[in-house]
């Protein structure tokens, strides 16, 4: 009896069979997220320095306090709604956000001015976290534990691939290369279409996996109390230290943009050469993040565990923090930023979407949401000014850098041992996940 042997791409990507449909609609659902987000990132950039970068630290502050505004909203909205209405109704609501954007940049005299750049930078804060959060809510839903493993690292290839063509169409765009200029209301638009394109992506996989047939499908809907995800955070040492990983995560990531936008500030003159050099910055990092996604990160995640991965970003924070306090240079800057967010999105982020994926649907959609956007905007907070403490005590803020780091290479040691013992009951998914077919 003859056995047939797997393909060269199933070799590569440790694919099974049956699942090469959902891993395409999955990539492509993240592939235009992605692109939309990263049409209009360097846009952001360039406007949250337009003023100066001291102007930083209160955007990130206003940035919180409408996370804290919009998180019980999302909350209620997830505990009325099945899934396969809420995900899409989410990206139709910053889809139309985007239009009004687009008419008052294009509409308003020297479109907008700075009030509404800053109105654009808070908003955009909290629709790249709110979208993304919501996708790997999904994927936590949908996959297996084993199939995140596999597969997490090639639909975060997905999401890479959107990356570097919208920040490669937006350098090319705002620089003219291509022989035009488009106007920031024609990025937006672009955006648009982005955002709708990975609704329709997503209902396809919605329909894959059947998320709206059958009472086994419907005790896998979030339930109907808003606050449940607070009270699962509450009650968990586990979800309390992603809570912590992330916290510290965040506050390290902020130390860095500070440094970035100073750096940037002060190597380029104008907005157009700034937007420039952080879509250049965006670019290399998704080229590098394409590259490990593709031939290391579901080996690194099978090989080493969830455990061994959690501890890599950490230590590679503590070395760019180091070389950062000695040559405070674009050049050193931009190794650091490309070398860290490459880490981040082909191995951290998917070792971290995996922990959630044995949890029931109230942690994966309440609980994560949460996590994902107001405590990663609370570690925006911290980061941005906790420098202005550490220089009242008279505290180096590369010191400080580095004990941060330190502090997340031990938590993220803790986090790991207790992913690899047995999790509490109460812990683990209300229903198994069927499998692919």
């Amino acid at each position: 009896m003859t056995t047939t042997q797997p393909s060269p791409l199933q070799r590569l990507v440790l694919l099974r069979p049956g699942e090469g449909r959902a891993l395409l609609y999955a990539a492509a659902y993240f592939f235009c997220l992605l692109l939309s987000l990263y049409l209009l990132r360097p846009v952001r950039e360039a406007m949250g320095i337009a003023r100066g970068a001291e102007w930083l630290p209160w955007l990130m502050t206003t940035t919180l306090v409408v996370m804290l505004i919009v998180n019980p909203i999302y909350a209620a909205l997830v505990s009325r709604l099945p899934r396969k209405r809420f995900i899409p109704l989410v990206s139709h609501f910053f889809a139309a956000n985007l239009l009004v954007f687009a008419a008052l940049f294009y509409g308003l005299p020297g479109h907008g001015g700075s009030l509404l750049g800053y109105a654009f930078y808070v908003w955009l804060s909290v629709f790249n976290l709110f979208v993304v959060s919501v996708f790997w809510s999904l994927m936590a839903d949908v996959f297996t534990e084993d199939q995140g493993k596999r597969l997490f690292g090639m639909i975060s290839m997905g999401g890479t691939l959107g990356a570097v063509v919208g920040a490669a169409v937006t350098q090319a765009l705002s620089s003219g290369d291509w022989g035009f200029k488009l106007p920031v209301a024609g990025l937006m638009l672009l955006a648009v279409v982005g955002l709708e394109a990975a609704v329709f992506c997503m209902l396809r996989l919605a329909a894959h996996f059947q998320l709206s047939a059958g009472e086994g499908q419907q005790a896998r809907e979030p339930g109907p109390d808003f606050k449940a995800g607070l009270r699962a955070i509450a009650g968990s040492r586990y979800l309390q230290l992603i809570c912590a990983y992330m916290l510290l995560f965040t506050v390290t990531s902020t130390f860095l943009y500070l440094m970035q936008g100073d750096i940037v500030a002060k190597s380029f003159a104008s907005p157009a050469e700034r937007t420039a050099a952080f879509a250049k910055l965006d670019f290399w990092t998704n080229v590098l993040t394409l590259t490990v996604q593709l031939l290391l990160t579901s080996r690194l995640l099978r090989g080493f565990g969830v455990s061994g991965v959690l501890l890599v970003l950490p230590l590679l924070t503590t070395i760019g923090f180091g070389a950062l306090a000695l040559w405070p240079s674009f050049l050193v800057l931009a190794l650091v930023q490309v070398l860290r967010r490459g880490v981040h999105y082909a191995v951290d982020r998917p070792a971290r979407e995996i922990l959630y994926i044995p949890l029931g649907p109230e942690e994966r959609y309440k609980s994560k949401a949460f996590i994902d956007t107001f405590v990663f905007r609370g570690g925006d907070f911290l980061g941005v000014w906790a420098p202005t403490l550490f220089g009242a005590l008279l505290v180096p803020v590369s010191l400080a850098a580095l004990g941060c780091s330190g502090a997340w290479l031990a938590l993220a040691g803790w986090l790991g041992r207790l992913v690899n013992d047995a999790r509490p009951a109460a812990q683990r998914p209300l229903n198994p996940k069927e499998t692919l077919t």
